[in-house]
């Protein structure tokens, strides 16, 4: 199938709540026009060179999302014009975050990235160092982020019951955070699911899933 016919097939597969995050890395600018041309503006990408390439040449409307992991040297290029930061994984990236959104004028909207995966490769917060961030007087300091929810990825298993134990983790960590630090109606995200296991995701309660393959189909990489 085509990728606009792959969209379609999703989004019709989507309960209503869940935001489909195209994931568009490594993809040519051409693929991105005919998932746009289907009335798709969700796109994801994890290199700043090629979020920043892709989003001179392509439509302003698109909303961008960065969903790798962001090194605090790099947020001053898509601070203009990031729609959201899915991988926020430390105090130091939120601050710079916090000064680039200053330095435009723009609050930038941001993800807390839990480590709920069993593979120490994967990055992101533990509970207790969230609990204790939100907590404290650098965080309410910080006047140009918002929290908008979380994310997380689970492991990269056959094993179901341990990606939905991982998933529900996430839920909860969410509604705890809901509940003692962010109870505002804008810290509404639960960012998990991929191709591999998004539905899995959407039963654990997630609101936003990032499909590449399903939509683009098989991802090829330079050997250079």
């Amino acid at each position: 199938m085509s990728i606009s016919e792959n969209l379609i097939k999703i989004k019709s597969e989507l309960p209503a709540a869940v935001k489909l995050i195209a994931v568009s890395k490594t993809k040519p600018e051409s693929d991105i026009m005919e998932a746009y041309n289907a009335g798709h503006k969700f796109f994801g990408e994890n290199k700043v060179q090629e979020l920043v390439d892709k989003y001179e040449h392509l439509p302003k409307d698109i909303d961008w999302h960065f969903i790798g992991h962001l090194q605090t040297n790099k947020v001053k290029y898509i601070a203009s014009f990031v729609h959201l930061i899915h991988g926020v994984d430390s105090l130091k990236l939120l601050k710079e975050i916090n000064k680039q959104g200053a330095k435009n004028n723009r609050v930038i909207k941001c993800l807390l990235q839990f480590h709920i995966a069993n593979e120490k490769a994967k990055f992101g917060f533990y509970k207790d160092e969230v609990f204790e961030l939100l907590a404290g007087e650098d965080f309410k300091s910080l006047k140009f982020v918002q929290i908008v929810g979380v994310m997380g990825m689970a492991t990269y298993t056959d094993d179901e019951n341990q990606i939905r134990k991982e998933f529900a983790s996430l839920k909860n960590y969410f509604l705890e955070i809901k509940k003692r630090f962010l109870t505002e109606p804008y810290f509404s995200e639960i960012s998990m699911g991929m191709s591999a296991d998004y539905k899995l995701a959407i039963e654990e309660g997630s609101t936003m899933v990032r499909l590449g393959s399903s939509i683009f189909g098989i991802r090829f990489y330079s050997k250079f």
